[in-house]
């Protein structure tokens, strides 16, 4: 099993398993990059079909938050941790506890969150070991995954605008691939806006809910690609967008909630050479971190989404570079979020020469 050579593992400053007989916790978290501050990131529980995947996604996870808190102008680092089991059927109270004991090794290092296959009750349960969570009750934020929505409804609304030049989505058909807590409130955002809504979800209920609360289409996940839509939102897991999924595209955006939508880089190209606009997952998906940091005993909710709504502006930034340099609006997203790093490299060794 390698872990220094492939492509996803970028100079990582650690990678740390974790395994509690008692609970049976397999947990992985990996720290990216701690250069603009501690790293924080979401704790994802899941059943992987091998640990070699659960290794794989924590590190793209994990390098996707630090360039999210660094394009977000965060002073945060990038981190993200996984835990490798079934959702529904193996959480225990031993286990988040035995978590928490995990988090608290990396002193401050890696700050986690909910996730995929979390809640803000699970992570209460490892707060018991550790101060090193954030996004729970006590820092009066919470589930941070209605800021996360609110961000994602922001960059789309970008998105859309800077394609079809329209400043409404009133009548715009969007196909939404996810109604997790994000991908639901995502679409609540649309509804009220006025979109035509198609969704899917392994989940049935979660369909049936957005079809009789918000009129959406449901339809099956395979055949939520090739819908006739102006907006395509992946709001599941990641490496959705690859050479089987863009040519069914009739979308001429795509803008979701998703980590790591791209199963490539390349692809990023690809769409941009179809003529399909993509903003990128972590440039818009930032609304959570974006809130967390906000939270403590005067938090400001007004404040924290009014920020939150910047998403706007800093997606349409993103789409002018890319169009005036003739690239990739994911390579645009990295470049300004790896300039900002990079200064504060520069500017962190000047001191340290002069101390």
């Amino acid at each position: 099993m390698a872990i220094f050579t492939p492509r996803e593992f970028d100079d990582h400053e650690s990678v740390l398993f974790f395994h509690d007989k008692k609970s049976n916790l397999k947990a992985i978290i990996a720290v990216h990059d701690t250069t603009l501050g501690p790293a924080l990131g979401g704790t994802r529980m899941w059943e992987y079909a091998s640990e070699e995947d659960a290794i794989d996604d924590v590190l793209r996870l994990s390098r996707g938050m630090t360039y999210k808190s660094s394009l977000a102008g965060l002073n945060l680092g990038g981190g993200k941790s996984v835990i490798i089991g079934n959702a529904r059927e193996h959480k225990s109270e031993d286990l988040f506890v035995a978590f928490g004991r995990a988090v608290h090794q990396l002193n401050g290092s890696y700050i986690a969150a909910e996730d995929v296959g979390t809640t803000v009750e699970d992570l209460e349960i490892a707060r018991r070991e550790t101060p090193h969570i954030a996004g729970i009750s006590e820092g009066n934020v919470g589930n941070p995954s209605p800021a996360t929505a609110w961000g994602v409804f922001n960059g789309l609304k970008a998105a859309a605008h800077y394609r079809y030049k329209k400043d409404t989505l009133h009548g715009l058909k969007v196909a939404v691939q996810g109604l997790g807590n994000v991908g639901y409130g995502l679409c609540e955002h649309l509804a009220k806006a006025g979109a035509e809504l198609i969704v899917t979800d392994i989940h049935g209920p979660s369909v049936e809910k957005a079809v009789q609360k918000l009129g959406a289409k449901a339809v099956y996940s395979d055949d939520i690609f090739h819908q006739d839509v102006d907006i395509f939102a992946p709001c599941a897991l990641g490496a959705v967008l690859n050479d089987q999924t863009i040519p069914k595209l009739k979308a001429k955006v795509v803008a979701g909630a998703a980590n790591n939508q791209l199963a490539e880089a390349r692809h990023a190209s690809d769409l941009m050479n179809r003529g399909i606009l993509y903003a990128p997952d972590y440039a818009i998906n930032a609304g959570g971190i974006i809130v967390i940091s906000h939270e403590g005993p005067d938090y400001n909710k007004k404040k924290a989404m009014k920020d939150i709504a910047g998403i706007y502006d800093t997606s349409i930034k993103i789409f002018k570079r890319a169009e005036q340099q003739n690239i990739s609006t994911a390579d645009v997203a990295d470049r300004i979020a790896i300039e900002r790093i990079e200064k504060v490299k520069i500017e962190n060794s000047q001191l340290a020469m002069a101390g």
